[in-house]
């Protein structure tokens, strides 16, 4: 009677593996969870099976070699509901409508300016102390968005660094109204205090929101990562 419990447990770790990671192969997920390729394998199909996850080849970078494609594993929209909150979607996505049938696109950016204003006053006190040093800031970013839920770590990488944020509590709202996701980028600009760029948004089917920040900026070479998984 112990094995379909075991198996929720089990599920409920890759669940937020994909969450905290964006997406990630069976031979990943399975070394991160020491099981086997066999064990890991039962878990995925069962998952696949539910709809909690979906599968596709891994965007290549870069020159590939041989062989066949790896295959990565993402939450479904559906899973991924379940790891946040998307309380009262339906009606704020009406709203938008309402607002835009009505005032038209401009109104729709100064509604998405007005609402992430607050989230903007609230990380910027969270992150005071954080200094100048763009790196260090988006640190601090990183942080004060997890606490609002956002599951976001910030790093340097080769080109610079980058925010990446796991979680969108307003991701279907935003599958519609790309206005929330570029106030956002502009909010994620104005508190790192440069240019930033947005790469990929769960909104738009991606694993991940990452916002790119350009190598001039990324200079402290550290790496933070943030991430809460208990919402």
């Amino acid at each position: 009677m112990s094995a379909p419990a075991h198996d929720g447990r089990t599920r409920d770790r890759v669940t937020q593996l994909l969450l905290a990671h964006g997406s990630a192969t069976a031979a990943e997920l399975g070394a991160a969870l020491g099981l086997s390729p066999a064990a890991i394998r039962r878990h995925l199909d069962a998952m696949l099976a539910d709809g909690d996850v979906v599968s596709r080849e891994r965007s290549a970078r870069g020159h590939r070699g041989r062989g066949r494609p790896a295959r990565v594993f993402l939450l479904t929209d559906s899973a991924r509901g379940r790891c946040g909150t998307h309380t009262y979607d339906g009606m704020a996505t009406a709203a938008l409508r309402w607002i835009h049938r009505r005032g038209g696109e401009h109104e729709v950016a100064e509604f998405a300016a007005e609402q992430v204003a607050a989230l903007e006053a609230r990380c910027r006190e969270a992150m005071e102390g954080a200094g100048d040093e763009p790196m260090a800031r988006a640190e601090a970013l990183a942080g004060a968005l997890t606490a609002e839920g956002y599951a976001a770590n910030a790093s340097t990488i080769a080109s610079g660094g980058q925010l990446c944020q796991h979680h969108c509590p307003v991701a279907h709202v935003a599958a519609e109204f790309p206005q929330l996701c570029e106030a956002e980028t502009a909010v994620i600009s104005r508190l790192i205090g440069t240019h930033v760029q947005r790469l990929a948004t769960i909104a738009h089917g991606d694993g991940v929101c990452t916002t790119h920040i350009p190598a001039q900026a990324a200079r402290s070479g550290k790496t933070v990562t943030t991430v809460r998984t208990d919402r």
